[in-house]
């Protein structure tokens, strides 16, 4: 009985063991694929996306650090969805189906804002 006991605890504890280094690894693989993303934010009630100055892609976007939707809201504007000019580093991961999000194939999770203006530059972003 002692024997099954701690058969028992030692799985219990080699599976804790697996998942803590599992999430470790899947950090790790997002830190290395942060890139920093230049585009057209738009924020409102069921709008958080981002529409890239490069090629004109729309993604979702997650606030991970809440610094760009307080960021935004500073801004002062008196209706919402208005586009601002961003740079944000952060990364890319497939957007969850069961969200508002849905109808996003990719979601760009904020790790860090660079810059966020009113202020849209002359070239690709301007519209």
């Amino acid at each position: 009985m002692k024997l099954f006991k701690q058969a028992i605890v030692f799985v219990v504890l080699l599976g804790v063991a697996l998942t803590a280094c599992n999430r470790n690894d899947k950090a790790e693989g997002q830190k290395n694929n942060l890139k920093v993303v230049k585009g057209l934010y738009t924020f409102g009630p069921e709008m958080k996306s981002i529409t890239l100055c490069e090629d004109t892609r729309e993604f979702w976007v997650t606030d991970s650090v809440k610094k760009l939707e307080l960021s935004y809201s500073n801004l002062g504007f008196e209706k919402p969805y208005e586009p601002v000019y961003v740079e944000l580093e952060g990364y890319f991961t497939k957007t969850d189906t069961a969200s508002v999000a849905a109808d996003f194939d990719s979601t760009l999770v904020v790790t860090k804002v660079i810059k966020i203006s009113k202020e849209i530059p002359d070239g690709p972003c301007a519209q």
